[in-house]
């Protein structure tokens, strides 16, 4: 496991690494803050680099914990090979197992959004004795569910039209400033309708993670991985990992009562709700994120 040491960052201490998973692949890994400090891994959704983890939300965790970010498969300085070598969602929750492997860490915080929380899901059902608590935002239940007497299928809406119509539009050839606009329009549907939004805060973003990523190629690998293997939800009924469901009232992927439904299913689970928050991250709410999943992390068991 090769190691390069960042220069520091406002004090933060930050490194960066590669670990080598299964099936050929390749993970970039962040790590910030004292080592010392009970460790926490982020773990971002579908087809996004580990840098949408905002930097300020990175320096408030770590000032409590040794924060782990990484690059899933497919996406940011990690290996790009779906279409050589595809694999299943599942082997996604596999590779933060690998990471925490590969960092000799043997218990972690978890913390997943959207498509990471799905992956949390599976963490808590097949590694529960890696996890000292799991946060899940932006995320449905798990398929196979028990039923809920209080909360029908029916009653789950499904993400805004106007996602599901840039959705359509994901991994197409786009020249670099079309595709900057793309990923803009998309954040701003995802940010929700409370928060203001700043154009230039996720511009700025993005042309990070192009110049992080190396190409403006939109990534899609997630969208097309075969999604068997996860109608387990009705599993989660046996979890007793303390566990955070953060409800995000303005999420346009996963509207309430998602959430709700996802915390009920969780006999160990507590439902917090941050007003303001959608399926997007932008600073304005990076404090209260912050501040709700150390309040968690916190907790004595």
């Amino acid at each position: 496991m090769d190691r390069e040491t960042n220069p520091q960052t406002g004090g933060l201490r930050r490194t960066e690494t590669f670990v080598d998973v299964a099936d050929g692949y390749r993970l970039w890994v962040e790590t910030a803050g004292d080592p010392g400090r009970p460790p926490l891994l982020l773990v971002m959704g579908a087809n996004t680099s580990g840098l949408g983890w905002p930097e300020e939300l990175v320096e408030l965790l770590s000032r409590d914990h040794f924060v782990v970010r990484y690059d899933h498969r497919d996406t940011g300085r990690s290996t790009h090979a779906f279409h050589e070598r595809p694999y299943p969602v599942r082997a996604l929750a596999d590779d933060a197992v690998a990471v925490l492997d590969a960092l000799r860490v043997a218990r972690a915080h978890v913390v997943g959004m959207s498509l990471g929380g799905t992956l949390v899901q599976l963490l808590l059902l097949d590694h529960a004795d890696r996890l000292m608590s799991a946060t899940i935002f932006g995320s449905a239940l798990l398929g196979g569910a028990a039923p809920d007497p209080g909360i029908c299928d029916e009653d789950l809406p499904g993400p805004d039209p106007r996602l599901l119509a840039l959705w359509a539009e994901l991994g197409q050839e786009r020249d670099p400033e079309t595709e900057l606009r793309w990923r803009v329009e998309h954040w701003r549907v995802l940010n929700g309708g409370v928060l203001p939004f700043d154009d230039e805060e996720f511009a700025d973003l993005e042309r990070r993670i192009a110049a992080h990523s190396g190409t403006w190629h939109s990534p899609a690998a997630h969208a097309l991985a075969d999604q068997s293997g996860m109608e387990r939800g009705a599993e989660l009924a046996n979890t007793s990992v303390p566990t955070l469901v953060i409800d995000a009232p303005e999420d346009p992927v996963t509207p309430p009562p998602h959430a709700t439904r996802l915390a009920r299913a969780i006999p160990s689970a507590t439902l917090v709700t941050v007003p303001g928050l959608g399926h997007a991250l932008p600073l304005a709410i990076v404090p209260p994120l912050a501040a709700t999943i150390t309040a968690h992390t916190g907790r004595r068991p």
